[in-house]
């Protein structure tokens, strides 16, 4: 899996430094559709191993229409400090052999922005 970054004015890792409440991570992965269902399969195990870690929320994925190898997954955390220690587990890097080769995965952290008679943070 090649990783790359979403906003390439901030990385990741200045995220996961950043010490904040509730964030959510949104992860855009791209595969050829023929390898959408190893993708998959890949992405079931990494979320099956995040809801073990303290912090975890919830997750969902995502798939683009009409047969796109586009995929959006996103997952609550409570803190980054949470999600950090998920992430620089040694168990999580190893599971990423798993996706196929061809994946190109762009991560990265949001917080909730208030937004006057539209919505709350």
């Amino acid at each position: 899996m090649q990783m790359t970054e979403m906003d390439t004015a901030v990385s990741l890792r200045a995220q996961m430094a950043t010490e904040l409440g509730a964030v959510v991570l949104v992860n855009i992965f791209r595969v050829p559709p023929a390898d959408a269902d190893a993708l998959i399969a890949a992405w079931t195990e990494d979320a099956l191993y995040f809801k073990r870690q303290p912090g975890f929320i919830s997750t969902q994925l995502h798939r683009g229409i009409a047969g796109s190898g586009v995929f959006l997954n996103y997952a609550v955390w409570e803190s980054t400090a949470c999600f950090r220690r998920a992430f620089d587990n040694p168990e999580f890097w190893a599971r990423l052999a798993a996706y196929p080769p061809s994946t190109v995965a762009s991560p990265h952290l949001f917080q909730k922005v208030a937004v006057a008679d539209v919505c709350v943070a």
